[in-house]
């Protein structure tokens, strides 16, 4: 049974129940229509004051930067301290004013301390050298700044070699419903997505077992969202925390919503490492290039290297002269010529 499905039932029996206590005062022919109207009235309306309340509370909080729910917290207690020290005055007048005073003065306080933080509250904290955002950091604590995980990212697998090496100063956070779409990839009926999600599944145990780095499971979510990306994007703009992914798209919406993105791809591309005209490398020649008598071989990142006069050198390490690097929309590619002397027999063909 669903939680909101429990909740009409609660209710359709416990409003019946005081409807029928109410209708007994008629007569008991008007407690069984005071029951029967009662239950129908518990059954339609509980959800709405219970389970969906409390979901609804729970995506407000969610929704509310943690700089302004701070600066909030903060305007509530000094306006409780306040309304402490002018109760017990109050409360000495004279009739109903002595009993009614006390709570409107408290209510209104509260009311003002909380616009007055959430409009003038950094600047007032600063004064003091405070702010909300030096707050947020302090109850973060070590574990930094969170970082949210895209499902992209997890397939990737190359975050797993990343949170081994202390590169990362945050903490990953990942989102419950990132954690449902990779559940449903794993499950695809099409056996590429379902390796795919089954991969993600394996990173993310390896993460959690390995990694050093802490990793959070949020709860946070928008059920009036329906895209996980843009679940992602909300998030990360509630909590002011960037997006890590390898997915492009997410990462164009992301910097148009003002969202710093940490994509994987960008990350390779610039540890990748710079090679210029004249440098000299070792090469193996693998296969045959496009042209004629071209010989092509990669680095250990995956750059291609296309070496002419290479072809005759297939499954043999040459030395080789770096004559061009072109950037193309793929990645690079290098052009080299055989260094000169190379062509002897090294011993190393296979």
């Amino acid at each position: 049974m669903s939680p909101d499905m429990a909740a009409r039932v609660i209710g359709m029996v416990v409003l019946g129940l005081v409807a029928v206590a109410f209708g007994l005062a008629w007569g008991e022919n008007w407690a069984i229509y005071f029951g029967l109207g009662g239950g129908a009235l518990g059954f339609l309306i509980s959800p709405y004051l219970s389970t969906k309340l409390l979901r609804g509370l729970r995506t407000g909080i969610t929704q509310i930067p943690s700089q302004s729910l701070i600066a909030g917290m903060l305007g509530v207690m000094v306006a409780l301290v306040i309304a402490a020290l002018l109760t017990l005055p109050l409360s000495f007048l004279p009739g109903i004013w002595g009993r009614l005073l006390p709570v409107v003065v408290t209510i209104i306080l509260v009311y003002l301390g909380i616009t007055l933080m959430q409009v003038r509250g950094g600047e007032l904290l600063q004064l003091f050298g405070f702010s909300p955002a030096a707050i947020s950091r302090r109850a973060r604590g070590k574990s930094g700044s969170p970082i949210l995980v895209d499902t992209s990212a997890i397939i990737d697998g190359r975050i797993a070699d990343m949170t081994r090496t202390g590169f990362i100063p945050g903490q990953l956070v990942i989102p419950r419903f990132v954690l449902q779409e990779l559940q449903n990839v794993a499950d695809s009926s099409d056996p590429v997505r379902r390796r795919r999600g089954r991969r993600g599944l394996d990173m993310l145990n390896k993460i959690q077992k390995e990694s050093e780095l802490p990793i959070l499971i949020s709860e946070a979510d928008f059920e009036n969202i329906d895209a996980v990306d843009a679940k992602l994007v909300r998030l990360a703009r509630t909590w002011q925390c960037p997006i890590l992914t390898t997915d492009f798209n997410l990462n164009r919406v992301a910097e148009l919503e003002g969202v710093q993105v940490l994509n994987l791809n960008d990350l390779a591309t610039a540890l990748k490492p710079v090679v210029l005209p004249g440098e000299e490398m070792e090469i193996r020649i693998i296969q045959e290039g496009k042209e004629f008598g071209q010989g092509v071989g990669f680095l250990d990142d995956g750059t291609m290297v296309v070496v002419e006069g290479g072809r005759k050198f297939l499954n043999t390490r040459v030395d080789v002269l770096v004559t061009r690097v072109l950037q193309t929309a793929v990645g690079r590619m290098i052009f080299a010529q055989l260094k000169d002397g190379t062509g002897r027999d090294r011993g190393d063909r296979d």
